[in-house]
């Protein structure tokens, strides 16, 4: 007898754990794809990564100070036939808007870095909104092309932002390869930094201004090449539907 109710609730607890299962995968899918179930609640994250079977990778440059460095990126960029993507604070947007056209022009795909370059998860809803959209504008002024991407300053976020993002029709972007050319670190501290750490989906952060990031770029971009990687822009590697984004902020395709 003692056997036959152990049994029984054996039975139950396993049912139990499956109907908590359902509940939580639909409330997943409710919540949206940027929602993931960690530590007993629901949050939001950006694309950090692409899960994908294909080599390629995406390069990236915020563009906030200066730009000191920027052509000598943009010629190795263009000699190695290689498209990437700026992120563009508003106010360097309006300080260099031949830089905004030269890029653009280039082939490259423009996302917004913010209209002030703040802390972005301490701002309301409204003042969000009025960062991306102010910031998104001031790019298309010059464009002439929608702002799809973003990516938040010193990637710092909350569920509010990701959302409020997601809401304007914007993709919040990470990274997962951090080159840290932003310490001034030498050519090739920066060069197998990235080398080392770029995997298939990966996308690489690098800055317009960085002091040997130009320098660097040839070896990477050759390097990872010869190791049989295509780079294209983040908005040509990630999903653009029917994904979800696992804890590490990897997407994958749901379809």
């Amino acid at each position: 007898m003692k056997i036959i109710l152990l049994k029984k609730k054996t039975a139950a607890f396993f049912l139990a754990a499956a109907a908590i299962v359902l509940a939580l995968s639909i409330l997943l899918s409710a919540t949206g794809a940027y929602a993931v179930f960690t530590g007993g609640t629901v949050r939001k994250l950006p694309v950090y990564a692409v899960e994908t079977a294909q080599k390629k990778v995406a390069i990236s440059f915020d563009c906030a100070w200066g730009t000191d460095h920027t052509d000598a990126i943009l010629e190795v960029l263009a000699r190695e036939n290689v498209r990437a993507t700026f992120f563009m604070v508003e106010f360097w947007t309006e300080k260099y808007p031949e830089y905004v056209k030269k890029i653009d022009e280039a082939g490259h795909e423009i996302g917004t870095h913010s209209t002030t370059h703040s802390y972005m998860s301490k701002l309301s809803e409204a003042e969000i909104r009025e960062e991306l959209t102010s910031s998104s504008q001031a790019i298309e002024n010059i464009t002439g092309k929608k702002v799809e991407l973003f990516r938040p300053p010193y990637g710092d976020y909350d569920d509010l932002l990701i959302q409020t993002a997601q809401n304007m029709g914007l993709y919040t972007i990470q990274w997962d390869v951090d080159s840290l050319d932003w310490k001034d670190l030498s050519a090739s501290d920066i060069a197998m930094r990235v080398i080392n750490r770029a995997q298939n989906g990966s996308i690489i952060l690098c800055h317009n201004n960085g002091l040997h990031t130009a320098e660097a770029l040839p070896v990477i971009l050759d390097t990872l090449k010869n190791k049989g990687y295509e780079f294209v822009p983040i908005g040509e590697l990630i999903y653009r539907e029917n994904y979800t984004i696992d804890a590490n902020g990897r997407q994958h395709s749901a379809a």
